[in-house]
């Protein structure tokens, strides 16, 4: 509106009859208007609880979320033999490669907090999410892979505002609450399929407590395979329902899906052509 209204004044003739001080002076203040109106807020708070800054390095909008302002925890429980399933031949992980023969089903892919709609990430923390040597060795039983531990707390869990010890208790507290279903543990047969309401169903037997909208199942690649089982809580460790990030025909709309056999290698795929 000033736009046109500065365009139409100065199509009128007006500013020309004015006097060159009154003129200077009022192109000078219609010019900062122009400027105020088609920059953008700096600091904008948007709806997923973050701010928008101007532009980052690569002149894209970024976010700044504040630590310890979200709306409940994601506990994600990643099916590690679809994980090293999907690594190169040549690929080395030490959740896959093990030498002591140890062999991984679930495994806590990670905590991570979350809005309603949407999730912090890479909040602001004193720490600049560092994790000590000897934080990520006392996780490596659950969480099979140090470079996952780092990941996992300079991301998620900066944002729990809990620090890296209370994050990482927090963590396996939470893990420590959810019983694995027992038909999981020991997966050997390279053709088993489940479909994802089996998947849910087993983990709502094993888990008293744990409600339908508090759980989902994510599969992708070839199969389609597993990836992981989500489970939500509330800020007190409790169950409770999932926000509107966890749909489940987004993660995983295939009636089955997939199980690579547990192995500490690299699992194979199923044969080309096998139905599901």
């Amino acid at each position: 509106m000033v736009r046109k209204w500065v365009q139409k004044i100065a199509a009128s003739g007006a500013v020309r009859a004015w006097s060159s001080a009154k003129s200077s002076f009022f192109l000078s203040v219609a010019a900062i208007l122009l400027a105020v109106l088609a920059t953008p807020a700096l600091a904008q708070r948007d709806t997923a609880g973050g701010f928008a800054r101007e532009t980052n390095r690569f002149g894209r909008p970024q976010k700044v979320y504040e630590a310890g302002k979200f709306d409940y925890y994601l506990m994600s429980l990643s099916w590690s033999p679809s994980y090293c399933a999907g690594l190169p031949r040549d690929g080395y992980d030490p959740q896959c490669n093990r030498r002591d023969g140890k062999r991984y089903s679930f495994v806590l892919h990670g905590v991570w907090p979350q809005f309603e709609r949407g999730w912090p990430q890479d909040c602001a923390s004193p720490d600049r999410g560092f994790v000590p040597r000897p934080v990520a060795n006392r996780m490596l039983d659950i969480m099979p892979s140090d470079k996952l531990v780092f990941h996992e707390y300079r991301k998620h869990g900066v944002c729990s505002g809990l620090g890296v010890d209370g994050y990482f208790d927090m963590a396996r507290s939470l893990y420590n609450q959810v019983k694995i279903p027992a038909k999981y543990a020991a997966v050997i047969d390279p053709r088993t399929f489940v479909s994802t309401q089996e998947i849910v169903s087993d983990f709502l037997a094993a888990n008293p407590g744990l409600k339908p909208d508090g759980i989902v199942v994510e599969c992708g690649g070839p199969g389609p395979r597993l990836k992981e089982v989500r489970i939500c809580f509330d800020k007190g460790g409790h169950f409770r329902s999932c926000g509107r990030n966890e749909n489940q025909n987004r993660l995983c709309s295939a009636p089955r899906v997939y199980l690579p056999p547990v192995r500490s290698g690299p699992a194979t795929a199923p044969a080309a052509g096998q139905k599901i």
